[in-house]
């Protein structure tokens, strides 16, 4: 696996284009979508079947290269479909990840749904409930979006769609010749974990590769190794939908899809705009229609989900989504790098736990190509993993534990001082030299014109989406309600919810 590329997102100026206003979804095939799915009015739509885990890093499937963690499922998808190496969240947050995912839009778009545990205002349209009006039978299990309250935002049920027990029980419902779209949102791996579960599972610490940004020490080997057998688990339930589908005859018309909300549950990982909290695992097979056995190397963005399952159901998108279909990816038999304008993608976070005094927010942004990262913090005041001394934007694990007590170790110092401490407002990472993105360069001489080039593009970009934050605003999502459970050490000063 080539760990010096990364990103994409869409063009900016397919993205400006993209906000002519709202629409009503069309309901029969345009021309454009009829020629890229190459099909005919008359061809059953496809299934869908999106299969999500909770907190997975890219790289932890077999696919991906790892030789450690056992993902037969998933590796099966890439191996009889597509594996697209380039994969991004919009945020590496649960919440505004998977608003993003529904809505087709980027996560600053969503206002309160830009946040962890808050709502999704029903003004944003989802890709279940245009589906739905479209004829299709929709349905998701345990996690669809959230964590959050629907109610606040107006709405009735979960977007993700009608809740059921498990996939089994939703394929009973299915009334006979009529497609259906199903979210399987898996709690795994999320924490916590059972401690040494991995161990006891057979693997061996030994064989662990240990991120760059960790202490490569047995504490955090045996952490990652439990981690794994989390993500096995998943890859398990995958493996038994594709039986179930297979044994009905509809799998080759189904379009799977498999993918994380953002990344592993670790220190600089997830809730943080680096590759391990924001590239994501995706590979996707649909037989009928898509030539499997490829691997792409564009940049897929989560807002590009929804105006692909749409144009593949023969649906218009609505202008308002700012993600591109990349249908045409999945349908060109091609491989590699296909699409010169899929060379970047955009990234970026407001508040994810509450563990900042008054309920602040960390607010960041960030570009990915492939030769870099840059990121903009806005706050650099703020600290970027929660207020000393709970760090509560940082998981409790083994691992955090591990880094905490032994910061001024020698091997330790400077990668707590990576995920812990306060940063400059910019970052600037040469994938080339540093894939693992723990060299900031952004106030090295030889660096300054490429730092312009890519500011620039970050903030041409956020005003395309009309991000406050490209106009001076934003403060509204660190005064918004956080549904989730609060600790009294972060409220105001006042003793009052923000």
């Amino acid at each position: 696996m080539d760990r010096r590329d990364f990103l994409r997102t869409v063009s900016l100026g397919a993205l400006t284009g993209s906000f002519a206003g709202r629409t009503a979804l069309a309901r029969e095939a345009s021309p454009d979508a009829i020629a890229a799915r190459k099909l005919n009015k008359n061809d059953p739509p496809p299934n869908i079947l999106f299969a999500i885990s909770d907190d997975q890093s890219w790289v932890h499937t077999g696919a991906n290269g790892d030789r450690v963690v056992n993902t037969p499922a998933f590796d099966r998808v890439a191996r009889e479909g597509v594996l697209f190496n380039h994969t991004f969240c919009s945020a590496p947050s649960c919440t505004p990840s998977r608003g993003a995912i529904l809505t087709g839009r980027a996560f600053s778009q969503l206002e309160k749904g830009g946040d962890l545990w808050s709502t999704l205002p029903k003004k944003f349209e989802v890709f279940p409930d245009l589906l739905q009006a479209a004829g299709y039978h929709i349905g998701f299990t345990r996690k669809g979006w959230g964590p959050g309250r629907i109610e606040p935002g107006g709405r009735t049920r979960n977007p993700a769609g009608q809740q059921y027990r498990n996939f089994e029980q939703f394929l009973k419902t299915v009334p006979t010749g009529k497609p259906f779209c199903f979210w399987f949102g898996s709690n795994d791996p999320h924490r916590s974990y059972v401690k040494g579960s991995g161990l006891r599972s057979g693997k061996k610490l030994d064989d662990v590769k240990v991120p760059p940004f960790l202490p490569d020490v047995p504490e955090v080997r045996s952490d990652i190794l439990d981690y794994y057998f989390e993500v096995e688990r998943f890859d398990r339930e995958v493996a038994e939908m594709l039986k179930l589908l297979e044994a009905a005859g509809n799998l080759d018309n189904t379009i799977v899809a498999i993918t994380s909300d953002n990344g592993m549950p670790f220190p600089r990982a997830k809730a943080n705009l680096y590759d391990y909290g924001t590239r994501m695992p995706l590979a996707v097979r649909w037989p009928a229609r898509v030539k499997g056995g490829r691997a792409i190397r564009d940049f897929i963005s989560f807002t590009d989900f929804a105006p692909t399952f749409l144009e593949a159901a023969g649906l218009k998108p609505p202008p308002a989504m700012s993600g591109r279909s990349f249908l045409d990816l999945l349908v060109s038999e091609k491989e590699g790098r296909v699409d010169p304008k899929r060379d970047r993608v955009f990234t970026g976070r407001e508040r994810h736990a509450f563990c900042r005094k008054g309920g602040l927010g960390y607010p960041c942004r960030a570009i990915r190509t492939y030769r870099f990262m840059y990121i903009h913090n806005f706050k650099p005041d703020r600290w970027p993993a929660g207020d000393p001394k709970i760090y509560g934007d940082i998981d409790g694990s083994p691992t955090k534990t591990f880094m905490m007590q032994n910061r001024d170790a020698g091997n330790v110092t400077n990668l707590f001082r990576l995920a812990f401490d306060k940063r400059p407002p910019d970052e600037l990472y040469d994938l080339k030299e540093d894939p693992g993105q723990l060299t900031n360069v952004a106030g090295l001489a030889k660096y300054a014109e490429a730092k312009i080039k890519l500011r620039a593009d970050l903030d041409n970009w956020m005003k395309a989406m009309g991000d406050p934050r490209a106009f001076g605003k934003g403060g509204e999502w660190d005064r918004q309600p956080y549904y989730g459970r609060q600790n009294p050490k972060f409220l105001s000063p006042d003793g009052k919810k923000p």
